[in-house]
């Protein structure tokens, strides 16, 4: 006897183990929007199993907003476009008319297109601006609109680092906390971590200090190549490199005061540059107080 059963429960807690044990267990994943966009297509071709017989024709609008309305549901998918059959006029499956069959609107979000760019850029700048409630508004457009909520995350993950910074440390950590968790709960749960983490990102101190600092960094590098290294700071590992001043007048910091000397370590040609600038704001008004504490106290053992 061969039993073939479907569920959406997990068979790990719907069947009895002495049945499971006996069962080959396949999980069916979520079909593509690609995927469903054939199947309908199929659907209004078939005139044995499908719609054929109705000769009817649907928008590319149409097509792409029910593959993903269904959620990668193909029974969704088919029973929608049913609907929508009964519903056509002049035989043609319009954007509205799928819309009405549906009983839900089409978001304006092309995620290959251009109003792709506009609302991940809205989103942005939102959180840049400190405006949570705006930075929400785009985000719920976005998942409403089936964007792939991991790459919300790796966006934010950047903006935590370019437009907060040290300003505020806790706010990379949160934007990777935040990816790692949704990794482990998944929608529709994760809306929750996401809503937590924009709210924070937006709310917190901004700096690009750090930003600015590694670009100004890297210019300089491109422009005046590899200059050397000041010896007191190189390794001495051979007898050689001893005899050639390698690491001769370097200041150990743990033996002076504070853990601090003043001791030259960018190159002679850079001597004096600043690349990382702080602003002052949130957590980087610390970072300024201690540099300039670090330099008042010199050189005192």
């Amino acid at each position: 006897m061969t039993i073939i059963g479907a569920t959406t429960e997990n068979p790990s807690f719907e069947v009895i183990a002495p049945l499971l044990s006996r069962c080959r267990v396949l999980r069916l994943q979520q079909l593509q929007p690609e995927e469903l966009s054939g199947l309908i297509q199929r659907a209004l071709t078939d005139r044995e199993q499908g719609l054929g017989d109705f000769e009817l024709t649907i928008s590319d609008e149409a097509l792409a907003f029910l593959a993903e309305a269904a959620q990668g549901d193909g029974r969704k998918a088919l029973n929608t476009l049913e609907v929508a059959a009964g519903l056509a006029a002049d035989d043609q499956i319009t954007l509205e008319v799928m819309q009405e069959a549906l009983q839900q609107k089409a978001l304006l979000y092309d995620k290959g297109g251009e109003e792709h760019y506009n609302v991940i850029s809205a989103f942005i700048k939102s959180m840049r601006g400190s405006d949570p409630d705006a930075a929400l508004y785009w985000l719920a457009r976005m998942l409403e609109a089936g964007e792939d909520p991991i790459f919300i995350l790796r966006r934010m993950i950047i903006l935590a680092s370019e437009d907060i910074g040290n300003a505020d440390p806790r706010a990379l950590q949160m934007a990777v906390s935040a990816l790692q968790a949704f990794q482990v709960v998944g929608m529709p749960e994760g809306r929750i971590i996401l809503g937590q983490a924009v709210t924070y990102l937006a709310t917190a101190p901004k700096s690009n200090a750090s930003y600015l600092g590694i670009d100004a960094a890297l210019a300089e590098v491109r422009k005046s190549g590899a200059l050397e290294v000041p010896l007191p700071i190189r390794n001495a590992p051979t007898k050689l490199m001893k005899e050639l001043g390698y690491h001769q007048g370097y200041k150990y910091t743990h033996d002076y005061e504070g853990g601090y000397t003043q001791q030259q370590y960018l190159p002679d040609k850079l001597q004096g540059r600043h690349f990382y600038q702080p602003k002052g704001y949130g957590y980087e008004k610390n970072i300024l107080e201690r540099m300039a504490w670090l330099r008042s106290i010199g050189t005192k053992k």
